[in-house]
């Protein structure tokens, strides 16, 4: 679980609501978390006191329009009225300089989930070159002519209905269309996992598992475009180590294909450090998946932060305790 949490002031008038986890023992990192959607950070507790005992500082914030983070700009459900990308990555940049602030001398890496996926490659492609390394765990970048005429669907809908109401498009061709492909179904939240207590936690959390409004649905779609294709990876810093998970059931990521396919694109793009696993049998929520299938994606993980930590420590010169 998290040791604590506080409020972050961030410049784009958002009042963060972070929670931290403090490294157990020797501290060789720290780990920004960045939740999915319709979700929030303290959802990731057990992620983080294992992180915690494995030397990192962790910090997860909700997101604009997510938890318990307050913005006049952004109700729940909304990331902005105007900029929302923008601000989201600014309210992120917020949080990793009040990180670099508690611990100043400790490389920093970058975890995002699905939505969190999407918005920590965006983080990575303006400040990459702050970042000792960038998981990506089931979050899609395809943004072919399907994606393309989503987006301009979900445009023809707001100018329909506005932006700032529940997007029906958007529910029926994400959330909707993911929970039709598990057969025998107990709800229509078991794409997420098939830890049965899970998807019952998420289904009760009255944070958890609304539809966005059609303007952080076009937000989010538009951040996936921006960070999509050889030619935005490309900016990518070619050392900057990247760690991808997609789960074979996983129907978000068409069964983990769309998160293969970005690990083949960064690499083709000039990316030299590219781990990725294919978690047989894990739906959309690894971290919340039934054993054996939660505990070698952790372990991958862990075992990449470590050398990436410990590579960062190296090449900056600090002392590195056996």
């Amino acid at each position: 679980m998290f040791d604590s949490r506080f409020s972050l002031e961030s410049p784009t008038g958002a009042l963060l609501n972070v929670h931290r986890a403090e490294a157990k023992g020797q501290d060789h990192g720290v780990l920004l978390v960045f939740h999915g959607l319709a979700e929030h950070a303290a959802r990731y507790g057990r992620f983080a006191a294992e992180m915690a005992a494995r030397g990192f500082h962790v910090y997860a914030h909700d997101h604009r329009g997510h938890g318990s983070t307050t913005a006049v700009d952004a109700p729940l459900r909304r990331f902005a009225k105007h900029s929302g990308p923008a601000k989201v990555l600014a309210d992120c940049r917020a949080v990793l300089d009040a990180a670099h602030r508690s611990h100043h001398d400790l490389p920093v890496i970058v975890f995002g989930h699905s939505m969190g996926g999407h918005i920590a490659l965006n983080f990575a492609l303006r400040h990459g070159g702050s970042l000792a390394g960038v998981a990506v765990w089931n979050a899609a970048f395809a943004f072919g002519i399907k994606e393309k005429l989503g987006l301009a669907a979900l445009k023809a809908e707001r100018a329909l209905k506005g932006s700032d109401v529940a997007s029906d498009f958007f529910a029926r061709a994400t959330f909707g269309s993911w929970a039709r492909t598990i057969e025998k179904r107990r709800t229509d939240a078991d794409w997420l996992s098939h830890d049965e207590a899970a998807v019952a936690a998420y289904l009760a959390d009255p944070l958890c598992g609304w539809t966005p409004t059609n303007s952080m649905a076009v937000d989010l779609m538009t951040m996936v475009r921006d960070a999509s294709g050889e030619k935005a990876w490309s900016g990518l810093p070619p050392a900057l180590p990247f760690h991808l998970v997609g789960g074979s059931e996983d129907p978000a990521t068409r069964s983990g294909e769309e998160v293969a396919s970005l690990a083949g694109g960064l690499r083709h793009a000039g990316s030299r450090d590219v781990t990725f696993l294919l978690q047989k049998g894990a739906r959309h929520e690894t971290l919340n998946e039934i054993e054996p299938m939660r505990e070698p994606a952790l372990r991958s993980f862990q075992t990449w932060a470590e050398r990436v930590a410990t590579g960062a420590r190296s090449a900056h010169g600090h002392d590195i305790d056996a």
